[in-house]
């Protein structure tokens, strides 16, 4: 994996498209809570992809029925970290999932980070990977 310049940060549902609009992330809000899923927003300055725990925004949205108040929480999200990457969840916690179903960004800061997986070699062709975090400065070039 070699994210470059130019390139964009691909975590979650989605990623491989163009950014969602507001009016698509409402779409797939609604379907998390249609399906009874709890949304929760995250954010983070850290997007390494074993950085699984990202800061919440607020706390677990149980029992809304419409996905304006998810929306309205974004907004507020957004403007306090608006130069962060910014995720929305749908956690499912019916019997046999109680899992995350979905999970997609909403958010990019003005300046992707940037990584590259290297692959080493070690003792017994064991073979490792180490992804490398791109000095931010790097970015700009």
């Amino acid at each position: 994996m070699k994210l470059t310049q130019g390139s964009k940060l691909t975590q979650g549902c989605f990623s491989y498209l163009p950014d969602l609009t507001d009016e698509q992330i409402t779409s797939q809000v609604q379907y998390c809570l249609s399906n009874g899923w709890a949304v929760n927003i995250e954010f983070t300055d850290d997007p390494h992809p074993r950085n699984t725990y990202w800061e919440m925004w607020g706390l677990p949205m149980f029992d809304l029925q419409d996905a304006a108040g998810v929306m309205m929480e974004l907004a507020e999200c957004r403007r306090v970290y608006g130069d962060r990457y910014i995720r929305i969840s749908g956690f499912d916690s019916s019997h046999g999932w109680e899992s995350v179903r979905i999970s997609f960004l909403v958010n990019r800061p003005p300046q992707e980070a940037e990584f590259e997986l290297v692959r080493q070699e070690g003792a017994g062709r064991a073979i490792r990977y180490t992804t490398v975090r791109k000095p931010a400065a790097h970015a700009s070039q």
